[in-house]
């Protein structure tokens, strides 16, 4: 196990690569650890590099309406 930080592009999809190959592995195994330690530092590198703003609330209803085909009207029983 030769585990380093995840400090560029190349870095994150090298240890993308090895995560992908190792995944499986038992919990109790050297490659077990090796995967729990490589989805936390690309989880970390994730966080910094590609971060996910919260929704608007609003927008998120609007979107998750529009995924299960419900109108504004739809709701007027339930809401009111």
């Amino acid at each position: 196990m030769n585990i380093k930080p995840i400090k560029t592009e190349a870095d994150y999809y090298k240890a993308l690569e090895r995560l992908e190959l190792i995944f499986d592995s038992a919990i109790d195994s050297k490659e077990g650890d090796e995967a729990e330690i490589l989805s936390l530092l690309i989880d970390n590198y994730e966080n910094k590099h590609y971060p996910i703003e919260a929704p608007d609330p609003i927008e998120a209803i609007k979107i998750r309406m529009e995924e299960m085909n419900i109108k504004q009207k739809d709701l007027v029983g339930i809401i009111g």
